[in-house]
């Protein structure tokens, strides 16, 4: 089974996660409850598998460690870690194995026997000898919760696809009678096991790739679970101290509140009369502009308004280092400083290459959820697009979280610099203006030799704007914007020269 489709349901899927989470057991790490709809079967033989150096043992051992707490016997099996191995990864995550019964079935352990020889040559005996190892582990420590890690050598020693799939049949038999969960863990083939896939109730993938600049990425999904609604599609996670820190992906559909409506003000009346009155409550801006019009200041200063108004704004910076953004609002007035001590306004500098597209949606959710944020600004969608695969992708995440932001009540501005800086050649890097409700566009403009700065309004869903072009212009004292300027030429061509007279301008 798989989540709710429509809109309309979501309330309904809700109340099925709810009903059945009661039934399911807690895995150890909460997102990944989260993910499959509350836990795991309380009596289930479920699939973990994955690519090398994905965090497997990892999840297994956060699993375990579960069952400890919980005060359940627990079993794991090691069919092909040495035990030192083992409790060497627990000890990188500071994870205590006490309570865990250890039984090391790898090759070469003297669990099996003391002739070697067999371990390295499959035969009929040695799969007979490895199974009976399992059961009678089984039988010794009674366990609620059983770990067997990994397939991969009941897989080779089985040489053929139907002996494989008839001792999984057979193990999932004697441990279905026994009332326990077990957790197999084993490699992700180029090819999905079939074999596998079609005896576990459920499954679970873990995939690990290595993009051509940043960190290592991780992502999971629920591939198959039997009699269970859970969250679809691919979850971001990373491998910290302490087991998987997962991202599960973002569902706008499940966050809808009452939105209170109302604007939210800039602080500066002529940019105010330019939006039609200001900013609609719940509602997403992008600012558009060449490098250097202003985007980033007029951002950071609608954050500190929203701020009073409010309460509590997030920036969050990609471009540039938190310091110099400070220092530029320092110079242009904007108490950004102040505001981040008294910590109404959140700053945090993004590093794009660090920084995975959910773990960024995961942080800005929890600024809204779990801060009180009423304001985010995102600058720029620039820095936000190095952390894309591609640009559909960035469509699909950026309409998810302008979506859920909207639906939390939460008013949203984003930056976008454009490529080039006068005439035809300025062009966006990608198309997203129509996913925000609202658009401004900054430019430069010529009057007498000087090249200036123009601010217009070309889109608002949520209400009138002015069709105007003001000026816009920054200095110690501030934004300002100037009155509307109607004597333009070549605005269409990109190259707009005001050819009016200069009592308007600033």
């Amino acid at each position: 089974m798989s989540e709710s489709e429509p809109f309309e349901s979501t309330h309904t899927f809700r109340e099925i996660i709810a009903k059945q989470s009661r039934d399911l057991i807690r895995s150890g790490n909460p997102k990944l409850d989260f993910i499959l709809g509350g836990g795991m079967s309380s009596n289930g033989f479920l699939l973990i598998e994955g690519d090398p150096g994905a965090g497997k043992t990892t999840l297994a051992l956060q699993f375990a460690l579960e069952g400890v707490r919980n005060g359940e016997s627990v079993l794991y099996l090691s069919l092909s870690e040495g035990d030192e191995e083992l409790r060497s990864i627990a000890e990188s995550h500071g994870f205590d194995l006490t309570g865990v019964s250890l039984v090391d079935l790898s090759p070469g352990s003297e669990t099996l026997g003391s002739d070697e020889s067999t371990m390295f040559h499959p035969s009929e005996v040695e799969l007979s000898e490895l199974t009976q190892s399992i059961m009678d582990a089984f039988e010794e420590h009674q366990p609620k919760r059983v770990v067997i890690d990994t397939l991969r050598e009941l897989r080779h020693l089985s040489q053929s696809d139907l002996r494989y799939r008839r001792q999984l049949i057979a193990l999932k038999a004697f441990f279905r009678a026994k009332n326990c969960t077990v957790l197999l863990i084993d490699d992700r083939l180029e090819e999905a096991d079939l074999q596998l896939q079609g005896v576990v109730r459920g499954t679970i993938e873990l995939q690990r790739e290595t993009p051509n600049y940043g960190r290592i990425r991780r992502r999971m999904q629920v591939s198959k679970m039997r009699g269970q609604v859970v969250r679809t599609g691919y979850h971001e996670f990373a491998i910290q101290t302490g087991g998987l820190a997962i991202f599960p992906r973002l569902i706008a559909a499940e966050h809808r509140d009452d939105v209170q409506h109302g604007v939210v003000s800039g602080g500066v009346p002529e940019l105010d009369s330019l939006l039609g009155g200001g900013l609609q409550r719940g509602t997403s801006t992008l600012i558009i502009g060449a490098a250097g019009t202003g985007k980033s200041s007029i951002t950071a200063n609608y954050a500190i308004a929203a701020a009073d108004q409010l309460g509590r704004s997030a920036v969050f910076v990609f471009d540039e280092t938190a310091q110099n953004y400070l220092e530029r609002c320092a110079g242009l007035k904007i108490p950004m400083a102040e505001y981040r001590k008294d910590d109404r306004v959140t700053l945090r500098q993004v590093d794009s290459a660090a920084l995975t597209p959910s773990e960024f949606a995961w942080h800005i959710r929890d600024a809204v959820e779990e801060r009180g944020v009423s304001f985010i600004a995102i600058d720029s969608l620039n820095g936000f697009l190095h952390s894309m695969p591609d640009e559909d992708y960035l469509r699909g995440q950026l309409h998810e979280l302008l979506s859920y932001l909207n639906g939390r009540g939460v008013t949203t501005m984003i930056t976008l610099s454009q490529h080039g800086t006068i005439g035809e050649t300025v062009e966006s890097p990608v198309e997203t203006s129509y996913l925000a409700d609202t658009n401004i566009l900054l430019r430069y403009f010529e009057y007498q030799g000087q090249v200036r700065k123009a601010i217009s309004v070309i889109k608002k869903r949520t209400g009138g704007h002015e069709k105007a072009i003001r000026e816009l212009a920054f200095s110690s004292n501030g934004i300002r914007v100037g009155e509307p300027l109607g004597e333009f030429r070549g605005v269409l061509t990109g190259s707009p020269e005001y050819v009016g007279d200069e009592k308007p301008l600033l």
